[in-house]
């Protein structure tokens, strides 16, 4: 196997955690961003900014010049449900104290930011937004031309079989078609490349996802699936010792009388 030894293993601690089944990509979507070191990056579908978050502490850990963009109306939607206006207001106020030489946030529906960039003008988009088959459909056939030649396409939830989630149909019809990769934990999130590109400067983790053997494929979908285990043990572990820190300086209450 290609020796291997992302910088998510050495220097990636992340600045922003909250609940999302995107934990398990975080390694992965951190080491994206330094192997394809995009000049604009756009996430569709943003909640509580943990995907978005990792790549933008990528993109300034690795001193990138990328542009990013996340568009969402932080109002939910029928899988969400609707949401207060405290979503917004953290990612909001995250976005402004670390990030907002680089980041723009985009209020608005995915439609309504189409117009906003420029055909072959994206580097890397991260769609995770409403996820019926319809809405998936929809929202590839309209950000796909906005991709660069060589540009990579994110999924996230295409092993969801939830609800009347369709992601996972509509993935399975584009890995007949597109040069893909898949994971599958945290229900499962798809890369897939768009043809074209200067493919032998590929750095090794895109050499690796979109290898010919599928011994080295599966190696590195192992690989991160360990890496995925290993960070969720390491943050079970400091919740732990916090809460025994915790613990330890509340006072006792007074023994009772009698």
């Amino acid at each position: 196997m290609s020796i291997y030894f992302p910088p998510s293993l050495t220097e990636f601690k992340p600045r922003w955690q909250v609940f999302s089944t995107w934990t398990e990509h975080m390694p992965f979507g951190y080491d994206l961003i330094a192997a394809v070191r995009p000049r604009t990056l756009v996430e569709l579908g943003v909640y509580r900014g943990l995907s978005y978050f990792a790549f933008c502490q990528s993109v300034q850990t690795h001193r990138l010049k990328t542009r990013c963009y996340a568009v969402d109306t932080w109002e939910g939607d029928k899988h969400t449900d609707s949401y207060g206006e405290d979503i917004w207001e953290e990612v909001s106020a995250h976005n402004k104290s670390h990030y907002s030489d680089f980041s723009t946030l985009m209020r608005m529906t995915f439609e309504a930011a189409l117009p906003r960039f420029e055909d072959k003008s994206v580097d890397l988009i991260h769609l995770d937004g409403l996820h019926t088959y319809e809405a998936v459909k929809a929202d590839f056939e309209n950000w796909y031309p906005k991709l660069r030649a060589g540009g990579i396409f994110l999924f996230h939830d295409i092993r969801a079989r939830l609800q009347d989630f369709g992601v996972w149909r509509f993935w399975d019809e584009l890995e007949q078609e597109h040069e893909t990769f898949a994971f599958d934990q945290g229900y499962g999130l798809g890369v897939l490349r768009k043809p074209g590109g200067r493919r032998k400067h590929d750095r090794p983790l895109l050499r690796l996802l979109f290898h010919p053997e599928q011994r080295e494929r599966k190696r590195l979908k192992d690989f991160y699936a360990h890496v995925a285990r290993h960070a969720e043990l390491k943050r079970k572990r400091e919740r732990q010792v916090k809460l025994r820190e915790k613990l330890k300086s509340t006072p006792r209450a007074a023994a009772g009388k009698g």
